[in-house]
């Protein structure tokens, strides 16, 4: 039996209408053949998620499960780590058990200790270590309500570690209002929706929690109630003795929600001060920590004085551990709104002067204190925002700014903090509507600095391209705004390098050589030196053909030094696509993409992130992935508003239709991009549109589009400057002219790319390199050149590319009567076209196979088959006919990591599709698993 098998065994636990819902959390969590296991409760607020998570806890703590209890409170959704802080408090003695770095991050993080802000993933991996530490004594159940209200770096962490229970003694039972936006993903965890009562049921309820109330105006609140617990409950108690016999006394029409919320806020104010007083602070706090709430009142009140508000069912005081838990959320709403407006600030000042050792905690609530500006605590809050920027809390960050803006004394600051705001909304949060609100308001507060300043500038030009598309004054805008700076060119200066990145990728998408040359000037000119990333990202993404190979010692120091700063992982990324480097640091990216599902990474970083790991699958062969990528990454661009970033995303799409020959859809795909790209001066788009054309032409053996299209990317004979796409397309180019007769321009084209510093950036352009010169070199002297193409490490990384190289080598070797040796490389490289779908190049080597003299196989066969146990078993279960969401349940991982685990599974048993998974199972023939 599970460890907490007895944590769900309820057999008398006095909810009404329950009973299906608590025997499958019952079964769920006492399944003895899972350890660990993670349950999510939703439903309407007030459907009784918090009466189910009762009860369960309950049950658990009887039966020696230590619980843990953490519940989210509105009031502190924009303090990082808060309702960590809830969930651990009771484990506070117990974090010497976790080695040095671990329990002092930890520390920081709920608010205990001192010292730097760690990474979210150190955090998150600490409370996991601490978990399953202490579970190892005990048993332990994890309960927390209101995810939803909860602050996203806490529910960062609580995702992190639902994921990671299977094994340990550790329950996770959380519960969110449907319908309510959050930070927390529940995607790949198993959800139980809590549905309304039944009539029946709310009639039980309603009998059972007022017996005087009359039939038939029981059946008056069953009806209104619609099956809401909570309502069924708390209506009755907001109508008079006579209300509540009499049916013609009840009011006709009684909406729910402001029923509720009257009867919250006449049941506060009916307590004694003192009650009242406890009860606000515990709301701006919202922590629960009575320690800090009678500490705020200062002698004026203790927790004595809630004994009327417990009576009254609005509060629970736990005596264990001291902690203040509202019973539903409204009340601690009503009881601010209760409060006036010096009560309120009080209240925060009190706060605020009990949490001199947290800093950010404090700043909020002085800021929420203060009476009118106060640049001292402006400061504070301006301070917390640049801590909270550091941790990845974007959205922190722009209310501690917004906050201190508003209580600047100076017009500039306001202007100044206010643009910065808008700056850090656009580069990442998602928020484009609130960036434009906060930038029209620094510019009226001051216009001078709201126009000036290199944050309202940055803010400004990503507004202007992603509204309008418009490169041009998005660029002239920013290069004017950073020569009119008073930054002195300071590399220190973190307004001047954010703009100076964000000009880097204005360049970029302008696609035009002149561009860069202002950025190089204010580079160069940065003092003492300019940033190692920025230096790097200028060599290897700007113009790679003949600058990028002398920065890549520096880009693998990037690489090895890398974190979990979103914003960094997306610009290391910048730095290595072109140099054919994003697979050194995969990890970082997949776990970018996974934290922006789970809305605890900024979205543009999200979408940064899907841009690169979609190239990176893309070279690899790996398409469907690629295109899934892709999709997301549009549905995003779509739900957050970044209109322009679609055209990359639309790229990958066709440049996957492309290859797989589904000329049509690559054709509409690329038509949309160049529509679109065109008129706003976007060529660095149009060019990527160039590159997913060329492609699909070559497939079709239409060679003379190819040709074309691939001339308008890089004028044969030159490696486009500043367009590294270009590199892209160089074997794609000198193919199309020496299949249409050009053999001048394909040689012109083969010395241009060999005399480039291409072939010094990656083993994959290399063979580029080396494939363009075997295909403009006569006779037998191409076999050599091809063969050592064929040679270079790594073909897996590259298998579509080394597929076409050895379809244009076993042309050459047939052309020149090789004919076995021709077999062998037109065979590897239909296999490889095979199990990658690309049909148009399956016909061509097919083809080439017969003109031989040999019939092509009907499919590739894989060769040594080595799949781990737990391919084995996805691979079993999918062939079964059980979908991704299925396996996932039986398995408890995410559906998506099954589809990644599939896509791997599928090269290795040389088939492309699910359907063949059955029969290239039996074919394994008991083959041991790696």
């Amino acid at each position: 039996m599970n460890d907490l098998d007895s944590a769900v065994r309820l057999p008398s636990t006095g909810l009404v209408g329950r009973d299906r819902d608590l025997a499958f959390i019952d079964s769920f969590f006492g399944n003895s053949e899972v350890q660990g296991a993670a349950l999510l409760l939703s439903g309407e607020a007030g459907v009784g998620k918090t009466a189910v998570l009762d009860a369960v806890a309950t049950g658990a703590a009887r039966d020696g499960v230590r619980v843990l209890r953490a519940a989210g409170v509105q009031f502190e959704a924009d303090i990082s780590y808060a309702g960590l802080n809830q969930l651990l408090v009771p484990l506070f003695d117990d974090f010497d058990i976790l080695d040095d770095v671990h329990r002092d991050a930890l520390r920081v993080a709920v608010g205990i200790g001192s010292g730097p802000a760690p990474d979210r993933l150190l955090t998150s991996t600490a409370a996991l270590l601490l978990l399953r530490l202490t579970s190892v004594r005990t048993p332990l159940l994890i309960v927390v309500d209101d995810l939803p209200w909860l602050d996203r770096a806490t529910n960062a962490v609580l995702g992190f570690v639902a994921r990671r229970l299977i094994g340990s003694r550790i329950g996770f039972l959380g519960a969110s209002r449907a319908g309510s936006d959050s930070f927390f993903e529940p995607s790949g965890l198993t959800t139980r929706r809590l549905e309304p009562l039944d009539d029946t049921s709310s009639a039980e309820l309603v009998s059972l929690a007022h017996p005087d109330v009359s039939p038939a105006v029981r059946r008056r609140i069953v009806a209104e109630a619609r099956g809401n617990p909570l309502a069924l409950v708390e209506l009755p108690m907001a109508l008079s003795s006579e209300q509540r016999t009499t049916l013609a006394a009840v009011p006709a029409v009684l909406p729910l929600s402001e029923r509720l919320q009257a009867m919250f806020a006449s049941r506060v104010a009916g307590l004694p001060g003192p009650s009242r007083e406890m009860l606000l602070i515990a709301a701006l706090d919202g922590t629960g920590d009575l320690a800090a709430v009678e500490a705020a009142t200062d002698g004026r009140a203790s927790v004595d004085d809630l004994v009327p508000a417990e009576q009254n069912r609005l509060v629970t005081v736990s005596a264990d551990n001291r902690r203040l838990l509202f019973r539903h959320p409204l009340i601690g709403s009503a009881v601010v709104d209760l409060a006036t407006a010096s009560e309120r600030r009080r209240a925060h000042q009190a706060l605020a002067g009990v949490l001199g050792d947290q800093l950010e905690r404090q700043a909020w609530h002085l800021g929420e204190a203060a009476a009118g500006p106060d640049e001292t605590v402006a400061a504070l809050l301006e301070e917390a925002a640049r801590r909270r920027l550091r941790r990845g809390d974007a959205l922190g960050a722009v209310a501690a700014l917004t906050r201190a803006a508003g209580l600047s004394p100076a017009a500039a600051d306001e202007s100044r903090r206010l643009a910065e705001a808008a700056y850090v909304g656009v580069d990442s949060t998602g928020e484009l509507e609130d960036a434009t609100r906060l930038l029209a308001g620094a510019r009226m507060v001051h216009p001078a600095t709201g126009h000036e300043s290199l944050h309202a500038a940055a803010a400004s030009a990503f507004l202007l391209i992603n509204r309008d598309g418009d490169i041009d004054t998005a660029y002239r805008l920013l290069v004017g705004a950073i020569e009119a700076g008073q930054h002195g060119y300071d590399a220190s200066d973190a307004a001047l390098i954010e703009a100076l990145h964000l000009l880097v990728l204005l360049c970029w998408y302008g696609g035009d050589a002149k561009l860069w040359r202002p950025l190089i000037a204010f580079v160069d000119r940065l003092t003492p030196e300019p940033p190692e990333l920025l230096w790097v990202i200028i060599k290897t993404f700007g113009d790679p053909a003949r600058t990028g190979p002398g920065a890549l010692p520096r880009l693998t120091k990037l690489i090895d030094a890398l974190g979990d700063d979103p914003t960094q992982v997306v610009r290391v990324g910048t730095a290595a696509v072109f140099p054919d480097r994003l697979g050194d640091f995969r990890w970082a990216t997949r776990r970018l993409v996974e934290q922006g599902r789970a809305g605890t990474a900024p979205v543009r970083r999200h979408l940064g992130a899907l841009m690169h790991l979609g190239l990176d699958y893309f070279h690899l062969g790996r398409w469907d992935d690629a295109a899934e990528l892709a999709a997301e990454g549009l549905r995003l661009c779509v739900d957050h508003d970044y209109r322009f970033f679609a055209w990359y995303f639309q790229y990958i799409q066709a440049a996957v239709a492309g290859v797989r020959g589904d000329e049509e859809t690559s054709a509409a795909l690329t038509e949309e991009i160049v529509r679109w790209a065109t008129p706003r001066g976007t060529h660095g788009a149009r060019f990527f549109a160039c590159h997913a054309r060329t492609l699909a032409a070559l497939g079709s053996g239409d060679f003379e589009t190819a040709y074309r299209h691939g001339s308008a990317l890089s004028t044969p004979g030159t490696v486009a400057p500043y367009v590294p796409i270009a590199m892209w397309g160089t074997m794609d180019l000198v193919e199309a002219a020496v299949r249409t007769g050009r053999d001048k321009e394909a040689a012109a084209h083969a010395t241009a790319v060999r005399e480039s510093e291409m072939a010094g950036l990656s083993p994959r352009l290399e063979l580029l390199v080396l494939a363009c010169e075997a295909l403009t070199t006569p006779g037998e002297a191409a076999v050599p050149v091809f063969e050592r193409a064929l040679s270079l490490p790594g073909p897996e990384r590259r298998p579509f590319d080394v597929a076409r190289v050895r379809l244009f080598h076993g042309e050459r070797l047939r052309r020149l009567r090789a004919t076995a040796e021709a077999r062998e490389q037109l065979t590897l490289a239909l296999e490889v076209f095979q199990r990658l779908g690309a049909k148009p190049w399956v016909t061509r080597a097919t083809a080439e196979l017969r003109a031989s003299g040999q019939s092509a196989p009907a499919a590739a066969h894989p060769g040594t088959v080595a799949l781990t146990a737990q391919e084995l078993q996805i691979a079993t279960l999918a062939a079964t006919g059980l979908t991704n969401k299925q396996i996932a349940e039986r398995l408890f991982l995410s559906h998506r990591t099954i589809g990644t685990h599939l896509y791997q599974i599928y090269p290795k048993l040389g088939i492309t599709s699910r359907a063949a998974l059955r029969d290239a199972l039996s074919r394994l023939d008991g083959h041991d698993a790696g």
